[in-house]
């Protein structure tokens, strides 16, 4: 018969020899551009990201409320079904920090983010496709903030 101190001594081998192997789960580590969150406009961002101008596009969607009743909550989202998208960028010009989200798209993924950001007053948001080849693609939407997220 085993007892628990046996399974203990046991499982602690087994997950000793699954690290040793390489074998058990890493932590995601998150890739953080100072200089793209740290960017005040559009244009710093842009050049802080290795990018050119944006150009407006049907091609690329945002989604948002037009009236947010919390900005600590709003919900915002980005798509496009264009091949060739390298990066999804979601701004809110009148933040802080311009940039609120960043995201890495690959050929298996499918470029249609959603999240929520915080936004302290009301502002023009922005969905950003940056494309393989160096094209720089956007949509916007005005989103009215009824009550102020960033201590506004």
């Amino acid at each position: 018969m085993q007892t628990r101190r046996d399974m203990l001594a046991r499982s602690a081998t087994v997950a000793g020899l699954m690290a040793a192997a390489g074998l058990l789960p890493t932590p995601a580590l998150a890739n953080w551009n100072t200089a793209a969150f740290d960017a005040k406009n559009i244009a710093d961002l842009m050049k802080a990201l290795g990018a050119g101008a944006p150009v407006e596009s049907k091609d690329v969607t945002v989604s948002g409320p037009d009236i947010a009743e919390n900005g600590s909550v709003v919900p915002v989202g980005a798509a496009t079904a264009l091949p060739g998208v390298k990066r999804v960028l979601i701004l809110i010009e009148k933040n802080p920090s311009v940039l609120a989200a960043l995201f890495d798209v690959t050929d298996a993924v499918e470029a249609n983010f959603s999240t929520r950001v915080k936004m302290g007053q009301s502002s023009n948001v922005y969905a950003v496709a940056i494309m393989g080849d160096g094209k720089v693609l956007f949509a916007q939407k005005e989103v009215k903030v009824t009550l102020g997220g960033c201590g506004g």
